[in-house]
């Protein structure tokens, strides 16, 4: 019988301090479970483009929004708002910025392995 797995981010697997912001990862058995805080004036294009060393950001995201709003502007030009208590599957292909003086927490069950890591470093599962 599987065993149950259980972690806290009170004492997260890993953490990634990013340019205004910080990744907590859980690892749950195989599973990776990321909260991702972002402070006001955080932006995808300016703070982790230069990390990452790609155009947009290719992370699939399937999450929850914990506290604060994010923008989202896909690379088709699509937009769209998560706030407070919105659930979001964010395809890979996106900008993204945190509206308003409130920071983000995003809790994200699929993009964990490879958020926050150099493009050359990241894993394809």
């Amino acid at each position: 019988m599987p065993k149950s797995v259980l972690g806290n981010f009170d004492n997260p697997s890993e953490v990634r301090d990013i340019p205004k912001g910080r990744v907590e990862i859980v690892n749950l058995g195989d599973t990776p479970v990321m909260r991702a805080t972002f402070e006001p004036g955080w932006k995808w294009s300016v703070d982790m483009k230069p990390v990452v060393g790609t155009d947009s950001c290719e992370v699939a995201h399937f999450g929850y929004m914990l506290a604060g709003k994010m923008h989202i502007k896909m690379d088709d030009g699509t937009e769209y708002t998560l706030a407070t208590g919105d659930a979001a599957n964010i395809k890979p292909g996106h900008d993204a910025w945190v509206e308003g003086a409130e920071k983000c927490v995003f809790l994200d069950f699929q993009g964990a392995a490879n958020y926050a890591k150099p493009k050359e470093s990241q894993t394809t599962a």
